[in-house]
């Protein structure tokens, strides 16, 4: 019986460890026709402020370079999921670091209830007092 639940346990882990390295795995190429999420082609980490930069996120309202490259900050760079979100903005609408980050902002808004002047749309919501 503990035999069986230490290869339950251990197939578990390999499981886990699949899917937490699964962006590092080598993909066949017959997968990529067959299965279109596990194409990549479209998104490659930018995990640094140069990279960052390099790739188009810096605009003279954002501007990393001056901020955060010359000055040596040691963080890792811009939000992952935000920066991958703005640089499908920018492709799919043709527009502009500054104009994509401002669509972000205005759907985020959005989804949280706020319109994109910043008042609340609940009608409950006490604005003033």
């Amino acid at each position: 019986m503990l035999f069986y639940v230490s290869i339950l346990a251990f197939a578990a882990l390999f499981l886990l460890l699949l899917y937490r390295y699964r962006a590092h795995l080598p993909i066949p190429e017959r997968l990529h026709a067959i299965v279109p999420s596990f194409s990549r082609e479209n998104y490659a980490p930018l995990s640094t402020f140069a990279d960052q930069a390099a790739a188009g996120m810096t605009s003279s309202t954002f501007d990393i370079e001056a901020d955060n490259i010359f000055l040596g900050d040691s963080r890792a760079g811009l939000d992952e999921q935000g920066t991958q979100e703005v640089m499908e903005i920018m492709r799919r609408e043709n527009v502009n670091f500054d104009q994509a980050r401002l669509i972000r902002h205005h759907r985020y808004l959005a989804a949280n209830g706020i319109d994109p002047s910043g008042m609340p749309l609940n009608a409950k919501a006490v604005t003033r007092l």
